[in-house]
């Protein structure tokens, strides 16, 4: 029996979104405040994740708040891509700065703290700051400018790609590309004729059903990773109602046999990828796959 079409229509309601504006416009003045350590610094605070990118569903409470420094002194770089002769203009043309990741997320830490106090506590990869009141739990990204160049002549002429790079709690740098992936996603809901958006909302329900139902593991299919997932359908399967998007979505991704070239939403990374904090371990992916249609030929 397929899963009814009310249900997937009711997956596919955007979940609350007034608690989660408040409490980021209140964290963001706080961040931005003229009293800051950092405030004479180049900096840009900004919503990522699902609550930025209107996926969000009713069982998420997090909300995912980014503050780059983006100092035309201070950002780091690939420069893989350049020939030797345009990584010696831009070694001449940058020097490093005295004000790096370290110290804006020492002083990052400080005003959150100041203004949270024990609510506050640095995780992993952010700055959490709990739950209370109508205030929605929120996670602070503290992330500096990141350049994946393509071209270089001179600080006036080059090309690359814009992103952001922190450094987990192992002292690992991970890099990742929120504005491109948000712009992307927004692109492509639109050439869907904007079933792409509700359809990620069904599949993050979809695998809390399966989480429930113990089809796969908690934290195997990242939300992140169901939009690049559903990024990679193309635009041709969303069609008529969500019952037949999700079968044509399931069938398109679970025919292909080699997802090696898959790639993220904000098309930087390949999506399909063991081993690397950017991309989804395959395996996890056909888990989940796998686990998705059974669900719907047994509901």
């Amino acid at each position: 029996m397929a899963i009814p079409e009310q249900q997937l229509d009711t997956w596919s309601h955007l979940g609350s979104i007034t608690n989660s504006s408040t409490t980021y416009n209140a964290i963001k003045n706080v961040l931005g405040a003229t009293t800051v350590p950092y405030a004479g610094r180049a900096y840009e605070i900004f919503l990522q994740g699902s609550y930025g990118n209107d996926t969000n569903i009713w069982t998420e409470s997090d909300i995912d708040i980014v503050i780059k420094l983006s100092s035309a002194s201070c950002f780091h770089s690939d420069l893989s891509a350049l020939t030797d002769e345009e990584k010696a203009l831009w070694r001449k043309a940058y020097v490093d700065s005295t004000y790096g990741y370290r110290e804006f997320k020492r002083d990052v830490l400080k005003v959150l703290g100041d203004q949270y106090g024990t609510d506050v506590s640095e995780g992993d990869k952010a700055i959490a700051i709990a739950a209370r009141g109508n205030r929605r739990k929120a996670d602070v990204i503290v992330a500096t400018e990141f350049r994946r160049y393509f071209r270089f002549g001179n600080a006036a002429d080059e090309q690359y790609a814009d992103g952001i790079c922190l450094w987990n709690a192992a002292g690992e740098q991970i890099v990742n590309y929120p504005k491109q992936h948000s712009a992307n996603l927004a692109a492509r809901h639109q050439a869907t004729g904007q079933w792409l958006k509700p359809m990620i909302r069904v599949l993050k329900n979809l695998r809390g059903r399966l989480v429930t139902d113990g089809a796969i593991v908690t934290g195997s299919a990242p939300s992140y990773f169901l939009e690049g997932l559903l990024y990679n359908v193309p635009t041709n399967q969303f069609v008529s109602n969500y019952g037949t998007c999700l079968v044509n979505a399931l069938n398109w991704l679970r025919a292909r046999e080699d997802r090696s070239a898959f790639i993220c939403a904000n098309e930087q990374y390949y999506l399909l990828r063991d081993d690397a904090h950017e991309c989804w371990p395959p395996a996890n992916a056909d888990a989940f796959l796998g686990a998705a249609a059974s669900l719907w030929q047994h509901w």
